[in-house]
């Protein structure tokens, strides 16, 4: 089942259950997957891959984390607690995050490999470390792991 399918399939849940919360996310979700589609198709593409979906998804789970931090930034708690609940729905369809550890243990095997040694070289690791940690961790994350063991 395709996550286009899978999504449709929740948006009649959804719908069922009166749940306007869930509902309304899972529809943005939908429209940009379907927006990523046509994009594809004027690129000579059918369909979206599984990467692709990916990136779309982790780029509104972006946007969900950066408005919490401003909404909260801004005193606004209720606007925060309603981005939190469309990014706990979000993060269904996203795969596990990695915790903060397992984070910092694939950067020190990147860092190993390239021979990265001061805080010079973090752009050396955070290419591969971004690749590779692509929808699994928080780029932010990522980025601290790098800046801490290059500073050690």
């Amino acid at each position: 089942m395709s996550l286009i399918d899978r999504i449709g399939d929740d948006i009649k849940s959804a719908m069922k259950a009166r749940d306007k919360l869930r509902l309304e996310t899972v529809r943005g979700v939908k429209k940009l997957l379907l927006e990523k589609v046509v994009e594809a198709r004027a690129k000579g593409k059918e369909e979206l891959s599984p990467e692709e979906e990916l990136a779309a998804l982790s780029q509104l789970a972006k946007q969900r984390r950066d408005s919490i931090a401003q909404y909260l930034d801004a005193g606004r708690p209720e606007l925060a607690e309603k981005e939190q609940q469309e990014l706990e729905i979000l993060q269904e369809y996203l795969p596990a995050q990695l915790s903060e550890a397992e984070v910092i243990e694939v950067v020190d095997k990147i860092i190993a490999q390239v021979g990265a040694t001061s805080p010079k070289d973090m752009g050396k690791v955070m290419g591969p470390a971004m690749k590779e940690l692509k929808g699994k961790a928080d780029g932010k994350v990522v980025q601290n792991a790098v800046k801490q063991r290059l500073a050690t």
